[in-house]
């Protein structure tokens, strides 16, 4: 402080002196604050983060713990899904074999329709619906096969058979006779089994004008209209089962077998929105969607063949699946491709056409290799 009447150059120095006491600030001309050296600024912009820091981070508490509410709740949906999933697998492929089997002819009906019944899963499948007591019509266009195989089932199941000789590839007209031949039948049993397969895993352009309408004509057409004249008889006697067997390529899109997954999926589709239309009227839909199984499809040299638990025989893949009749609407059938299922719906689908990709040009390449 300057008293009055102090000499002028005292007050300045006083003011100076004042300024050199002060810290590490240095004195500037009269009039002027002291400069601030750089390591006060760098202290000060971290105080002053670190202090906005903890606001943002106060403010937003309680949003950090809504997101982590929303992630414990979405983990805990995804773990209850998981373990409900592997328990619908032991119910339906486990807990059935340990009881008695059902009784399919008091359940639906005396007789039972399989379509595509000369070979792989449609003959094992009517091997085993009559082992069950049921007698069977099948069909196929091979009048020859069809007598063997239905000579087979009477002598050995001691059951009823008929046939049915038909071309499903040649379009609309064969279905009079069917329906003509089915009228006064109490079926109780459709299994849609008959199907065309891609001799080999092709690119879309490679599959030929004829072979892309046979697609079209057999795998779709065939079922839908099987199930349109069946399905009738079965709403006036309020039951009946409508089995369809789709394909597990039909989960997530499948380059290489384009056509083939595609009507397999309209065929899982049918399957399931006829399920949601009939099951009030006491009838069963069911979509069978099975992975690779050991048939025709898949040549007697080829590699799937080496893994059994994997790709079962025609025969043990049957048996199993009409053992789900009437417990699940949707299944692959057999205990192994349900694993295969769960992990083709939790796996992106990237990795689905990854893993599909490398596997149909291993079979392509087989197949092409034993041609040659």
């Amino acid at each position: 402080m300057c008293w009055q009447g102090s000499a002028p150059g005292a007050c300045a120095g006083h003011v100076r002196r004042a300024g050199g006491d002060g810290g590490g600030g240095r004195a500037g001309p009269a009039g002027r604050a002291p400069e601030i050296v750089p390591q006060q600024v760098a202290m000060a912009a971290v105080d002053s983060f670190y202090l906005l820091y903890r606001e943002i981070a106060r403010s937003c508490n309680c949003y950090m713990e809504a997101l982590a509410l929303v992630g414990a709740w979405y983990t805990a949906r995804k773990s209850i899904t998981v373990i409900c999933d592997f328990y619908s697998l032991i119910r339906l492929h486990f807990i059935p074999r340990l009881g008695s089997r059902a009784d399919l002819t008091k359940q639906y009906g005396r007789w039972a329709v399989v379509s595509g019944a000369t070979d792989g899963i449609g003959k094992a499948y009517a091997e085993e619906l009559a082992s069950r007591g049921l007698n069977v019509i099948l069909m196929s266009r091979n009048e020859e096969k069809l007598r063997t195989v239905a000579k087979d089932i009477a002598d050995t199941y001691q059951v009823e058979t008929d046939i049915i000789v038909v071309d499903f590839s040649r379009g609309r007209e064969i279905y009079v006779p069917v329906a003509e031949a089915l009228r006064d039948k109490d079926i109780g049993i459709l299994v849609n089994n008959v199907g065309v397969f891609h001799p080999y895993p092709q690119y879309f352009t490679q599959v030929s004008e004829d072979k892309l309408w046979d697609i079209i004509n057999v795998n779709i057409a065939a079922a839908s209209l099987m199930i349109h004249i069946v399905l009738p008889g079965m709403v006036e006697r309020k039951k009946g089962a409508i089995v369809t067997i789709s394909s597990g390529s039909c989960c997530k899109p499948t380059p290489q077998l384009a056509a083939f997954s595609a009507s397999k999926a309209y065929l899982d589709h049918l399957s399931r929105a006829l399920q949601y239309e009939y099951a009030s009227k006491g009838i069963f839909v069911q979509s069978l969607l099975p992975f690779y199984v050991a048939t025709n499809m898949a040549g007697p040299s080829s590699f799937l063949h080496r893994c059994p638990w994997l790709v079962p025989s025609p025969k043990v893949y049957a048996h199993h699946a009409v053992s789900t009749l009437g417990i699940s609407k949707r299944t692959t059938g057999y205990w192994s491709h349900s694993i295969q299922f769960l992990f083709a719906q939790y796996m992106p689908e990237w990795l689905w056409v990854w893993g599909a990709n490398i596997l149909n040009r291993s079979l392509r390449k087989e197949a092409l290799a034993c041609k040659a």
